[in-house]
């Protein structure tokens, strides 16, 4: 009767035993204490599912390490788990987590999202880039004049002339760019002509193009970013690029406005007369042909204008005043000066 009651007791404490041990397992199995304050961690690539639970308990994620590293053989996790920098709330559950890790569902970087608008000149261009970064503009400024090994291959055949305002003006793609915060204004840079380069290279037979059209690269672009300011209306942006061919054709002075806005140190709501005389190689109302360059950062519409013109006699355009922005073509300068006086009556 004795010896049974040993075995009896002897089996109570292994029960007890055993229970105690599947409730100390089944416990660490368990959220750990919830919070709505997310943490983040990181697992570094080549790290082991130890040292992952590691991480995870000392970030309050896991309530026992081992018993989760126990749990991750069981169920055959942890294998896939990929590196990156994580995010979770304390109470999560377990499998939530390794489905977590296994998907690689890393945080987003954070983010600086610049947009860049259609006609805009570098230092609008810098101006934006500094809002965002806190850089100074000059910083941008400086690559633009001078962009070195920031260029791309559309660049190269630039004239070395020294009359370039920014030799980088019209070689950055208007558009909307994220960038990973801390992202340098040499990396921004670099982004924005690879964009415009991009782009050039997506246009078929662009050589051939311009071949026909005997005129380069840089002068298309010049051309583009002219239209880019004239032009409102996309419908127009082929005829303007026309009436600017054939303007060059006859060797007229091209006097286009936005020209000389670009020639002054800060543009003007409206030019009056004496600013049609500022000496500037960009002044069109004074020098014949191009300016040395683009004027403005050009949109696909106006480059593909710039490449294929509509076939007109037109050599004037002035601006209707009804509120259209659309323009009044004529083909001789009595023309030109009749719609001028019916561009006035409708703005009365």
């Amino acid at each position: 009767m004795k010896a049974v009651k040993v075995v009896l007791a002897i089996l109570i404490i292994l029960l007890l035993v055993a229970g105690g041990g599947a409730y100390y397992v089944w416990n660490g199995l368990q959220p750990a204490k919830a919070s709505d304050t997310p943490v983040k961690f990181t697992i570094e690539p080549g790290m082991g599912t130890s040292k992952i639970a590691e991480v995870l308990y000392k970030n309050g994620l896991v309530k026992n390490d081992m018993i989760f590293k126990g749990y991750l053989k069981w169920k055959r996790e942890g294998s896939h788990f990929q590196a990156g920098v994580y995010e979770a709330k304390p109470g999560t559950p377990l499998d939530e987590l390794i489905a977590k890790l296994n998907k690689g569902d890393v945080v987003k970087e954070e983010m600086v999202r610049i947009t860049i608008p259609e006609g805009y000149t570098v230092d609008q261009i810098a101006k934006k880039v500094s809002e965002a970064t806190g850089a100074p503009a000059d910083v941008f400024l400086k690559l633009a004049n001078h962009p070195g090994d920031q260029a791309v291959a559309a660049f190269k055949d630039i004239p070395q002339n020294g009359k370039l305002k920014h030799e980088a003006e019209g070689y950055l793609f208007p558009d909307t760019y994220d960038f990973k915060k801390g992202t340098s204004d040499a990396e921004m840079f670099h982004r924005m002509m690879e964009q415009m380069q991009g782009k050039l290279d997506g246009i078929p037979d662009l050589q051939e193009k311009l071949r026909d059209r005997g005129i380069t690269l840089h002068e298309m672009l010049t051309i583009a970013s002219l239209v880019e300011r004239e032009v409102v209306v996309d419908k127009e942006r082929p005829l303007v690029a026309g009436v600017i061919y054939n303007r060059l054709d006859k060797n007229m002075k091209l006097e286009i406005d936005a020209t000389v806005q670009y020639a002054l140190a800060e543009p003007k709501e409206r030019l009056l007369y004496k600013d049609l005389k500022v000496e500037s190689p960009y002044n069109t109302y004074l020098h014949e042909g191009l300016p040395p360059g683009p004027i403005c950062s050009p949109s696909m519409a106006s480059i593909e204008a710039a490449l294929n013109p509509e076939a007109s006699d037109y050599l004037y355009y002035v601006t209707k005043k009804d509120g259209s922005h659309e323009h009044l073509f004529a083909k001789t300068y009595q023309e030109h000066l009749k719609n001028i006086e019916k561009s006035k009556k409708a703005a009365k």
